[in-house]
């Protein structure tokens, strides 16, 4: 199918509901690495039922609309996009069980060139069934690479958020696991570049990536763990650019810069020697 950027911004998603359980908080701080020292007891908080705390990172996965861009209707390369941006931003703490649902609205399409692809921005608005009240905001940007070049009125690149020059004030390494990808798509994420090797070559990948978000999670891992003590309700706000892809079992090294109660960082890839999440903001109390 031909693609639409008008067609695009008036696609009609319907409202997810989800329920989850402590299990499935479990599973996905399994997915994206704590616990992978079973002897450090902050980490494993958040993958043992007892005093179970849960990563903000996760609101991500809640009622989530599935790998929309692959459905036919939206005349994507679906091969050929990615995560390019993710925003949290917290209204009430989250339950580590109960009912949530969200519905998905595409809120801009941009021409960024047939070279570079299309910047196609959403949101969702995430809410407990139960009370009716929201818990949290998420803006997604995605790339979708084989799909620039449609013309159209060209719109300035969004602001990002300065990186300060100067060393970070901290620094946080945290491995993941040769297997994580597979572990982090049980959690609702199933597109096939993160398991499959035959679709991570057609996309340009020597191996199967790790996705973005399980990325965004390891260094939601070092944030609250560096700027939070640990306190997940001191989380209140996080925005990032995902700029180069990580592979499993690489160590991602989480460089911070603090002004009072707003920090700034980065994510690189120490095997790589690579930033792979940039212009890094976190709002915490």
């Amino acid at each position: 199918m031909t693609f639409d950027p008008e067609k695009l911004l008036s696609k009609d998603f319907p409202t997810v509901q989800q329920t989850y359980t402590a299990k499935d908080c479990m599973l996905y701080a399994l997915g994206v690495g704590m616990g992978v020292d079973p002897l450090d007891e902050e980490s494993l908080r958040f993958v043992y039922e007892e005093g179970l705390k849960i990563l903000p990172s996760q609101l991500v996965m809640m009622a989530h609309p599935g790998f929309w861009a692959k459905e036919e209707d939206t005349g994507l390369d679906w091969v050929k996009v990615l995560h390019a941006g993710q925003e949290i931003i917290m209204h009430k703490p989250f339950p580590n069980e109960g009912t949530v649902e969200a519905k998905t609205r595409i809120t801009s399409v941009t021409d960024r060139g047939e070279r570079i692809g299309a910047l196609i921005v959403s949101d969702r608005v995430v809410s407990d069934v139960v009370t009716g009240e929201d818990i949290c905001t998420l803006v997604t940007t995605i790339l979708a690479r084989g799909n620039g070049g449609f013309g159209g009125e060209r719109k300035a690149t969004p602001k990002t958020d300065i990186i300060p020059k100067r060393e970070p004030d901290m620094v946080c390494d945290l491995p993941t696991l040769p297997q994580q990808a597979l572990i982090y798509r049980l959690s609702g994420d199933f597109n096939p570049l993160h398991a499959s090797p035959l679709v991570a070559r057609n996309a340009g990948f020597k191996a199967p990536i790790l996705h973005g978000l399980c990325t965004m999670g390891v260094a939601t891992h070092a944030l609250i763990k560096s700027c939070c003590d640990y306190d997940t309700s001191r989380f209140k706000r996080m925005r990032l650019r995902f700029s180069a892809p990580v592979y499993p079992g690489e160590t991602i090294r989480t460089e911070i810069w603090k002004n009072g109660n707003e920090m700034a960082f980065r994510c690189k890839s120490l095997e790589q020697d690579k930033i792979v999440i940039n212009n890094g903001y976190l709002l915490a109390e």
